[in-house]
C-alpha cells in the first residue's frame, strides 16, 4: 500500500470551501435558479429528473469549440485514457476558465488518477463558480473522507443535501459518518 503525501494547502482550500459555502446560493440563470428551487421540493423520483435537466443545463458552455472539448474530454475518461482526458480537460479549463464543468470533469479525471490534491484544487475552483454545483461538494466530500478529514467530509456531505436532499450517496455517507464524527449515542 503506498502512502500519498498531501501538502496541507489543498485542505486549507478545502476548508474554505466550506467555510465559504455553507448555504446554497441561487445561480445567475434563472432557468438554474427555478430547477434548484424545484429540486429542494421535489419528491425522489421527480428529484432524479429534475438533477439530469441540473446536469444537462450545467454541461452547456456557450461555445461549439468549448462544448467539443468538453464532450472529448468526458470520453476519453471513460475510456481511461487519461492523459489524452487531461490535454482535453486542461485545454477547456485554460481557454474557458469561467466554465464550472470543464473543472468539474477534471476533479473526476485527478481522482480516478488518484490526485487527491489536483482534485481539491479543481473542485475548489468548481464551487467558486458555481456554490450550487453538488456533484462537485460530493465530490469534495469523497476526497476529504479519503484523506481521513472526516468532519469536513461530513459537513460537505450535508451541504450536499440542503441544495439535493435526496441525494442517496450522500444521505447514505451522512449516517455512515455522523456516528464516527458525533460519537454513537447510548
Amino acid at each position: 500500500m503506498s502512502v500519498v503525501l498531501i501538502s496541507p494547502k489543498p485542505i486549507v482550500a478545502a476548508i474554505m470551501t466550506l467555510v465559504l459555502f455553507t448555504s446554497p446560493v441561487k445561480g445567475e440563470d434563472t432557468a438554474v435558479a427555478d430547477l434548484l428551487e424545484r429540486l429542494q421540493q421535489a419528491d425522489p423520483v421527480e428529484a432524479t429528473k429534475l438533477s439530469r435537466e441540473l446536469q444537462l443545463e450545467w454541461s452547456k458552455s456557450g461555445s461549439a469549440s468549448m462544448n467539443l472539448l468538453l464532450k472529448r474530454g468526458k470520453e476519453a475518461l471513460e475510456r481511461g485514457e487519461f492523459d489524452t482526458a487531461a490535454d482535453h480537460l486542461t485545454a477547456l479549463t485554460d481557454h474557458a476558465p469561467q466554465f464550472a464543468e470543464g473543472w468539474a470533469l477534471r476533479a473526476q479525471l485527478w481522482h480516478h488518477m488518484d490526485r487527491p490534491g489536483l482534485a481539491l484544487s479543481d473542485l475548489q475552483q468548481v464551487l467558486v463558480l458555481n456554490p450550487n454545483h453538488y456533484e462537485s461538494l460530493f465530490g469534495l466530500a469523497v476526497t476529504l473522507e479519503q484523506l481521513e478529514e472526516h468532519e469536513l467530509a461530513l459537513e460537505a456531505y450535508r451541504l450536499v443535501l440542503t441544495i439535493h436532499p435526496h441525494y442517496e450517496e450522500a444521505t447514505e455517507a451522512v449516517e455512515r459518518l455522523a456516528p464516527q464524527v458525533q460519537g454513537q449515542s447510548l
